[in-house]
Order: C-alpha cells, then structure tokens, then sequence
C-alpha cells in the first residue's frame, strides 16, 4: 500500500525536507504529483488553483498548509463540507510588514517622499518640502493579531500613542486601549494615523469606505497592508482629491497588478508599493517553524497546534 503524500507546492530547501521526513516516516514527500498519486495526498503545503478541483475530489486530502497569512483566495467552504483543517502562516511577515509601515510614516511625515520626486527633477526646495513629527501621533491599528502587536512594539520607542481595533475590543498587550470594530468611524476622529491590517472577509469588504474617510481628521493619514477588498478604492481616490485626509500608502489593491489607467496614479499624496510589505528575509525558515511544530503534532494526535484558521470566519 502507497504511503499517504505531502505534497508540496513550492520549493524548499532539503534540509527542511529531511526533518518533514524525519517527522513524518510513514508518509511520502512531493513536490510533482502525477494522476495516479492524487488519490493518497492527505497533507498540501501550498494551494495551486489549477490543482484545486483534483485536490478535492481525487484525494483524501485533510490538512492544507497556507503559505500565506490570508487565505480568502482558498475554498474555505469546500474545506469546511469535506473536513480539511486550514492553518496560515500568519506572523511569519509580522516583521517585514512593520517595518514596512514605520517606512511609509517616516517617508511621509520626514518629507522623504517628495524629496525623492525633487531629486529626480534635480530640485533644491526646502520650503516645499512637508515635514511633522510622528513621536506623540496616536495612531489607530485595524487588527490586533501578529502585525499589529509588532507594529505596537516597534513604535513604542518613537513615542506613538498605540491604539488597536479587533472584533470585540478585547484587550490585546502593547495597546493603550481596544475597541470593538462596530466603533470604527467614532474612532477614527481621534486619530493621526490609521492602519488597516485586516484579512479579506464578507464582514471586512470596503470597511474602509467614504463613511469612515469622512470621520477622519483632514490632517490624517491611511495605510493599508491588510487586504485589497477592505478599501473601496474609488471612494478613497474621491477622498485623497478632496483633501477629506492628507495622505495615504498603500500596499494592496483591489486588483493586482494596479492596472495602468488606474486613477491611483495620478494622486499626488498616495504612496503606492507594489505588494512588497511581506517580504521576508528567510522566509523558509520562519514558515517551517510553524508547519514543522504542527505536523508533529499532526501526527501524533491530528491536531495543530499553530495558525490554525476559523472556517467560519476566515482567520
């Protein structure tokens, strides 16, 4: 009889093969998978699209491993009806996008961003040249998970007033104070930044909308990292034109790549990254720390014990 097969989907180096191994003898490790070997995948690292309909049907398929932290792009009620547990790889970028984040404010609030324009037009202008201070800002995290706890813990010794905004305004450590989401445009008033670092969800869809532009303050600024689909773009285009806030930065869009003819580039105060906050130095080794730690308690029970994501609800 065929050893059951993990099957991975992207390429890693042989050390971290030799310890799935070693973890797990009774099982064959993939990385090609013919027809035949379909039936006998029970553990996929990785989700390919082309290979979802197979995946599902053809095998006795029971735990998929996300590379990623967001996993709206996978078929979470199909995983649901046929039992397959989900796990992410949350917190493995928690690092990378913080700095990220600390990157956009400095640029921003340094004038480093139209510095960089004045450089390539060869411009001397001070005076033209906006400046602020981000020690004493209070700044509003959307999601409190593995990012925004980094991104509280790294802008304590800038001197920022750290706030956070999950589903139920739990506590989380490293936050001045929580609240619940259902808050969202009565908190924002009182903020000097919001970041939004929230997974795509039906209850996360264009969260961030003309309603809650429209609450903050005209000297505010918006960074998202979280998902494309939390901002309605078009409302937050309108919202920049308008000056109803001062700046924005983003990361993710609705569609990616941003298409050419997209207004979002002619913003004058819109920083756009192509989708580079969660690159991360060694990578490899940060996700099989986590995928590691839940097959050996895989196999020996068949539960995991990091990362593992709600169907229901997404995360």
């Amino acid at each position: 009889m065929q050893k059951p097969i993990i099957y991975l989907q992207r390429p890693f180096r042989e050390e971290f093969i030799a310890k799935i191994k070693e973890i797990a003898p009774d099982y064959q490790v993939n990385t090609e998978l013919s027809d035949e070997e379909l039936a006998n995948v029970e553990i996929t690292v990785g989700w390919k699209k082309e290979k979802e309909l197979a995946l599902l049907n053809h095998s006795n398929l029971k735990w998929v491993q996300a590379v990623s932290a967001g996993v709206d792009y996978l078929p979470l009620s199909e995983f649901e009806k046929h039992d397959i547990l989900l796990s992410n790889g949350s917190g493995i970028h928690a690092v990378s996008i913080s700095e990220h984040i600390i990157g956009t404010l400095l640029a921003y609030y340094r004038g480093l961003n139209q510095s960089t324009k004045n450089q390539m037009a060869k411009k001397w202008d001070q005076a033209g040249i906006h400046y602020d201070q981000l020690s004493g800002k209070n700044l509003l995290v959307v999601g409190t998970g593995h990012i925004g706890k980094q991104l509280s813990a790294s802008l304590e010794s800038l001197g920022v007033n750290v706030y956070g905004i999950n589903t139920t305004g739990r506590p989380v450590d490293g936050f001045i104070e929580t609240y619940s989401i259902k808050n969202l445009s009565k908190i924002v008033e009182g903020m000097d930044i919001v970041v939004g670092i929230l997974p795509g969800t039906e209850a996360t869809y264009h969260i961030f909308n003309s309603d809650i532009f429209n609450h903050m303050k005209a000297s505010a600024m918006f960074v998202n990292v979280g998902r494309g689909d939390t901002v309605h773009t078009k409302e937050l285009a309108t919202a920049l034109k308008d000056q109803q806030l001062a700046f924005a930065a983003l990361d993710v869009f609705e569609e990616e790549p941003l298409p050419v003819d997209s207004q979002l580039w002619d913003l004058e105060n819109l920083l756009i990254t192509p989708h580079i906050s969660g690159m991360t130095v060694d990578f490899q080794l940060k996700f099989m720390n986590i995928f590691l730690k839940n097959l050996k308690n895989y196999v020996e029970d068949g539960e995991l014990v990091e990362n593992q994501v709600r169907l229901k609800r997404g995360y």
